[in-house]
C-alpha cells in the first residue's frame, strides 16, 4: 500500500490551523465573547398550567421558537393532577420579571391558549463565579497532569505540550463553530467539549505511541519519515474510531431532541477536527520544535 505523505505538508496544515484559530478570535470578538447560557447567567422561570391535554413539551417548544424564543430558553415538563391541564416551567433570558411575563403572555394569548401563570422567580446561574473559577483549576491541572505523564512516557515535555496545544486547538475551533451558528453554550455544550478533549487527547497519545516505538525499530531513518510511517500506521484504526464515532454522534443529531442536540452537534464538528488536528498537527507540532532546537 502507498505510503500518503503528511508531514511533508504540514506546514500548510499549521497555517490552516493557525488561521481558523485567528478567524475564530475574530469571531468572539465580534460577538462580543461566549453566548452563554442560562447556566451561566441565570434568568426568569415562569411556571404556567396550560388548560390543553393535547399540548406536550415539543408543541410549547415549537410555538416559542416561531415567536421568536428559540435560544436562551430552557422547558420542563411538570405533572399535574388535572386532566384537562399540563404544566410547565419555562425558563427565559430577560432583564425584568415584568418583561418576562408579558412576553410569555403574549405568545400563549396569540395562539388561543387557556393559561394560568402560577408563579414566577428569578434563579440565578447554575454555575456562579466560585465554581466557574474552581472549573477552570481543574482543567489546567488535568492539563498539566496530561504533559507530565506524556513526558514522562516519551521522556520530553514536548510531546505532552504538543498533545494539550492539538487538545485546546479542537476544542477552541469548536466553540467558535458554535459561535457562528448562535449557539448558546450551556451545560451541555460543556460536557460534550469535555468530551471531545477527552476523545481527541487519547487519539493523539495513539499515534504518539506507535511514533514511540518506530523510533526504536527504524533507528535508521530521520524522525519526519517516522512520524509519517506512524501516522500510515494508525490511519485505518484511527479513520474507524472517528467513523463509528461520528455515526453514533450524527445519529444522536438526527433522531434526538432538542436538549440533545447542541450536545451532538458539538462532537460531530469536534470528532471531525480532533481527527485533524491528530493526523496533521500533534505531531508535526513536535517535528517543528525538534528541527528548530537543532538548528
Amino acid at each position: 500500500m502507498k505510503e500518503i505523505e503528511f508531514i511533508q505538508k504540514r506546514r500548510m496544515f499549521l497555517l490552516i490551523s493557525l488561521s481558523c484559530v485567528i478567524l475564530t478570535i475574530i469571531v468572539l470578538i465580534i460577538n462580543k465573547g461566549l453566548n452563554l447560557g442560562l447556566d451561566f447567567t441565570g434568568g426568569i422561570l415562569i411556571q404556567v398550567k396550560i388548560f390543553d391535554k393535547n399540548i406536550n413539551i415539543s408543541n410549547l417548544r415549537e410555538i416559542l421558537a416561531k415567536n421568536g424564543i428559540s435560544k436562551g430558553v430552557e422547558l420542563q415538563n411538570i405533572l399535574s393532577l388535572e386532566q384537562d391541564a399540563k404544566e410547565f416551567i419555562i425558563k427565559l433570558k430577560a432583564e425584568t420579571q415584568e418583561s418576562a411575563i408579558n412576553t410569555i403572555k403574549g405568545i400563549l394569548d396569540s395562539n388561543n391558549l387557556q393559561y394560568e401563570i402560577k408563579s414566577i422567580e428569578y434563579v440565578g446561574p447554575a454555575i456562579g463565579k466560585h465554581l466557574t473559577k474552581k472549573a477552570l483549576y481543574a482543567i489546567a491541572f488535568s492539563l498539566l497532569g496530561i504533559i507530565v505523564y506524556v513526558a514522562v512516557r516519551f521522556g520530553s515535555s514536548i510531546w505532552g505540550v504538543a498533545g494539550v496545544i492539538a487538545l485546546i486547538h479542537d476544542v477552541f475551533l469548536t466553540i467558535g463553530f458554535l459561535t457562528i451558528l448562535g449557539k448558546e453554550i450551556s451545560l451541555t455544550v460543556i460536557a460534550a467539549l469535555l468530551t471531545l478533549a477527552g476523545y481527541s487527547i487519547n487519539d493523539t497519545i495513539v499515534i504518539f505511541d506507535r511514533i514511540r516505538e518506530n523510533i526504536k525499530l527504524l533507528r535508521k531513518e530521520k524522525l519526519d519519515k517516522i512520524m509519517n510511517i506512524s501516522i500510515n500506521q494508525t490511519l485505518t484504526r484511527t479513520l474507524l474510531t472517528s467513523g463509528t464515532t461520528l455515526i453514533a454522534v450524527l445519529s444522536l443529531f438526527i433522531l434526538g431532541n432538542q436538549v440533545i442536540k447542541d450536545f451532538a452537534l458539538s462532537l460531530v464538528f469536534g470528532v471531525i477536527v480532533g481527527t485533524y488536528s491528530s493526523i496533521f498537527i500533534a505531531s508535526a507540532l513536535v517535528l517543528e520544535y525538534k528541527l528548530r532546537t537543532k538548528q
